[in-house]
């Protein structure tokens, strides 16, 4: 899926400069995300209008492997907790094709998670929710070496501004974890999982109360109760428009 500065008009951060040359450092190359939150998803199409870059999005392994057996990006962003497994199986399989794969990096809400991504080969470690535009620029610089005599900073300051998605998006994703709740109360495995996707989207959002109660699907006590209580509280967030909820 191939992001196009139309396709995201209305959600550029205020503040934020208008696109142009000078300030698109990425200009001319592809990013394939793989990355299952659809709002951490937007936030990246921000930043492809942002830096110039096209940005193709896999929500899983699967689907990432069959994007790379048709065509190659200029990066690889893999979330390390995917629906079908960890990235780091994707960042080993990326790492062992070297130099004929593309450069990858591991993104995760988890600092914890930095050793594993480095451990399999990605070339660094983004953590979420992610940085200011000109922050990801800087880490990207010394990956990609067609663009490291970029200036230090771009020709004109964003202010350090982050990404704000578009809040459907936010909604759309705790739609998807209310539904998969439904079947965690005997699966550890996929508790694990959402207490990984819902901390994630929470940090995104800046949801204390929802960052709070994913990470105890992970912990001890009953399964029953840890599910229960993020069920409400995804429930009482669907209950409201998406912009009552965002960054509170």
């Amino acid at each position: 899926m191939t992001a196009s500065p139309g396709a995201i008009a209305g959600h550029q951060p205020a503040g934020w400069p208008q696109a142009g040359p000078a300030l698109q450092p990425l200009a001319g190359m592809t990013v394939l995300a793989v990355e299952d939150s659809r709002y951490c998803s937007e936030a990246l199409r921000l930043f492809a209008r942002r830096l110039g870059f096209r940005l193709r999005r896999a929500d899983c392994l699967r689907a990432a492997r069959r994007h790379l057996s048709v065509y190659r990006p200029d990066l690889v962003m893999v979330d390390m907790g995917l629906p079908d497994g960890s990235g780091a199986v994707l960042l080993r399989m990326l790492a062992a094709q070297a130099p004929d794969a593309p450069p990858a990096i591991g993104t995760s809400a988890d600092p914890d998670q930095r050793r594993a991504a480095l451990a399999a080969g990605a070339a660094a470690f983004l953590p979420k929710p992610f940085p200011a535009a000109e922050t990801l620029a800087a880490i990207l610089a010394p990956i990609l070496p067609q663009r490291q005599a970029w200036p230090a900073q771009p020709t004109r300051h964003d202010g350090g501004a982050q990404a704000r998605p578009d809040p459907f998006a936010l909604r759309e994703d705790l739609v998807r974890a209310a539904g998969l709740l439904a079947d965690a109360d005997d699966d550890a495995a996929l508790r694990a999982y959402l207490a990984g996707f819902l901390t994630g989207v929470a940090r995104d959002a800046g949801d204390l109360a929802l960052e709070r109660a994913a990470a105890a699907l992970a912990g001890p006590g009953s399964a029953q109760d840890r599910t229960g209580g993020v069920r409400q509280l995804i429930a009482s967030r669907l209950a409201v428009a998406p912009d009552a909820f965002r960054r509170t």
